[in-house]
Parts: C-alpha cells; structure tokens; sequence
C-alpha cells in the first residue's frame, strides 16, 4: 500500500457565474521516501491540489469526488479533530511566501515551541531545545540567536530555511513544498533545494514538489506529473519525461526554457495562453495552442477538438494525448503486418 493513494479528485468552486471544476480526475501515489514533482504554467491547478491534499480548500471551493488516502486513512472525509492529528504532524507543507506564513508578531522560538507543544506533550525547555536542532539540522547559523528574532529581522533565505525546519518539527512522512524558492534569487534557490533533497534523503520523508521550473524537477524528484487546465496530461520517471517528452505541452515546457535557445535569439515560447476554467476549449484543452493539431495531409485531428483524451501507455510514462495514442496506434498496426 503507498503511503500517499489520490484517486479520481475532483476539485470545484461554487461561484455566482456556475461551477468551476478546478480539478480533474487527479490520480498518483507517493512512495515513503520518494520525491514527487507537480509542473505546469500559473493557472495549471498545482497549488490546488496541494491544498486539496490536507483539506485545506477554502470556500466557495470544495472536493466534490475522489479520494485521498494517506496510510489507508481517507483525509477527505476525516474529520477537522482527525485532520489537526496529520497536518503539520504526519504532513507538512512550505509554501510559497515565508513572510505571510510565519507570524510578524511573535519570535521564530515561539512559533516553533507552539507547534510542538500542539502536538506534542513536552515541557518548553524540551520544545525549545528541539527547535535549536532543527535549526542547526537547516544550517542556520547561531540558532540560539535566531530563535529570539522576528521574521523581519531575518533575510529571505533565511526564513525559508525557519519555515523547512518548522516543516521537520515533529519529523512527518510526506512535505508538500509549493513554490518554496519562488521569492529567493538563484543562489539561494539552489541552495534550498540542495537542503531539502538532503533532508528527505537523511530522514526518508515523502516530498511533493510543486513547481513550475522544470530544471529544479529534473533536479530534485524522481517522478513528475505535468498538469494543463486542472487535468494531468502526462506523468511518469522524471528522467524519461524530460529526456523524451511526448505530450506536445510538456514539449513546449521543455522548449522555453533558455538554455534551449540558441544564443542572441529570441527564446521558444508556447502561443497562447492558459485558458480560463470557466470557460475551457471542447476536446483536448491544449488544442488551441498546440502546434501539432494537424495531421499529415494538413488536416487537423477532430479528436482534438472534440474528445477530451484518454490516456495512454507510452514506455513507462503515461500520455493524454490523441496524436501520441494515433501514433501508437500506427506503431502497433505496422507491427502486426510484418
């Protein structure tokens, strides 16, 4: 059994205009120690999903259907008492702006000693010398220092770093990092993601990494799930997928990035943008973007217009795509006649 089971979720915001689905037919597992990456543009519905994983769904939004198991225990129908026993203790997350997650008004030590003392009953001499721990285990430098500051005093880097060892404070199986280097300058996002990938590896904790960098996935996880409007359209081992992409999304993803371009050139991009939930395209999301709607004789697929797809088996990834389920197709046809 995974540690981590999201079947068929379903994800939806009661708005005044109508019901927006968010979220799709989501489906993964997480592994005990294994490091899973969530990619895709603004608007895709990663952060969602993450929130979705602790229940965390704010109204007017709600999980309208599927399930989420961790450990065989089935989060989304827990309740709030049941659910305070896994957030921040079996399941941490990072998010993406330590500024608005830590408190202005209250000192790093004393953040820190009330979430263990939430769940935990230990003194708070006990709390607070955990708390050094975990800031000498994130490299902080003169954590007993640190622990009498306020977020404010500290630089960027550095409260992320308060914010993973918050995440480690009662030693939990899986952490959700959304974003967790989006505000952090290049230097100090590698750092970060070398600290995270050190402590997952040191302590065997499950990481969710959701990202829309492509070059810190291939990095960092061992598998990934590529998500477009809400719906995931390909996933699979994160080497394969960024060595042979086959959804034409994925491609384009892979495409922009810079290094892909030739010097003092202008850099791929994909046209078009994210369309809107409300409002999505017929068939295929991606169709009016996408550069290869057409067929050999110049004829565009009306599969892509008209079906959302199915997915389907490509190596050891998975595919929702009808020209890679055509081109399989073929593939398979020709093996036949030989």
């Amino acid at each position: 059994m995974a540690l981590l089971e999201v079947s068929h979720l379903d994800v939806r915001f009661a708005l005044r205009q109508g019901e927006v689905r968010a979220l799709r037919d989501i489906n993964f597992t997480l592994e005990r120690g294994e490091r899973l990456g969530i990619v895709g543009e603004s608007g895709a519905g990663k952060s969602v999903a993450a929130f979705s994983l602790l229940n965390l769904i704010a109204k007017p939004g709600y999980i309208a259907g599927g399930s989420i198991k961790f450990e065989g225990q089935t989060l989304n129908t827990m309740s709030e008492r049941g659910l305070r026993k896994v957030r921040g203790n079996r399941i941490s997350m990072i998010f993406q702006d330590p500024m608005m997650t830590l408190n202005p008004v209250l000192s790093i030590g004393e953040q820190m000693v009330e979430c263990l003392k939430a769940h935990r009953r230990i003194s708070t001499k006990e709390a607070r010398a955990i708390s050094l721990d975990k800031l000498r285990q994130v490299q902080i430098p003169s954590p007993e220092t640190r622990l009498d500051q306020y977020p404010h005093e500290l630089s960027g880097g550095m409260r992320q770093r308060i914010i993973i060892a918050i995440a480690l404070l009662l030693d939990p199986d899986i952490i959700i990092a959304d974003e967790p280097t989006t505000a952090l300058d290049v230097t100090i996002q590698a750092e970060i993601m070398a600290l995270l990938l050190e402590l997952c590896e040191q302590h065997n904790v499950g990481l969710i990494l959701i990202t829309h960098d492509l070059g810190v996935v291939s990095q960092v996880t061992q598998r990934m799930l590529v998500m477009y409007a809400g719906r995931v359209i390909e996933q699979g081992l994160t080497r394969e997928i960024i060595n042979d992409p086959q959804h034409p999304y994925t491609q384009g993803l892979i495409n922009a990035l810079p290094q892909m371009a030739t010097p003092g050139e202008k850099l791929n991009q994909i046209r078009g943008s994210m369309p809107s939930l409300s409002n999505l395209p017929s068939g295929c999301a991606f169709h009016p973007r996408c550069d290869f709607i057409n067929r050999a004789d110049g004829q565009p697929r009306p599969a892509c217009t008209q079906q959302v797809p199915e997915f389907v088996e490509s190596g050891n990834c998975r595919v929702a795509c009808h020209m890679v389920a055509e081109m399989l197709e073929d593939r398979r046809l020709k093996e036949e006649t030989r």
